[in-house]
């Protein structure tokens, strides 16, 4: 299923800010982890509707992804 673009752009700034609040990062650098992180191709694409998942949801993804990168 694909979302509205639109409301996707408001799905990434809304997770984007929660994950730098929770991560400690400025909003630059953690706009820079998402749209390099798998996250955001999943999200992109509309796989397993993962843009109907909740921010929080999304975010505790992110971080997991965050702590495997490093």
């Amino acid at each position: 299923m694909n979302a509205n673009p639109i409301l996707l752009q408001m799905k990434y700034a809304r997770v984007v800010n929660l994950f730098a609040k929770k991560s400690g990062m400025s909003l630059d650098e953690a706009l820079a982890f998402f749209y390099h992180s798998n996250l955001y191709q999943l999200v992109r694409e509309g796989i397993s509707d993962m843009h109907c998942m909740s921010d929080l949801y999304l975010v505790e993804d992110l971080q997991e992804e965050y702590k495997r990168s490093k």
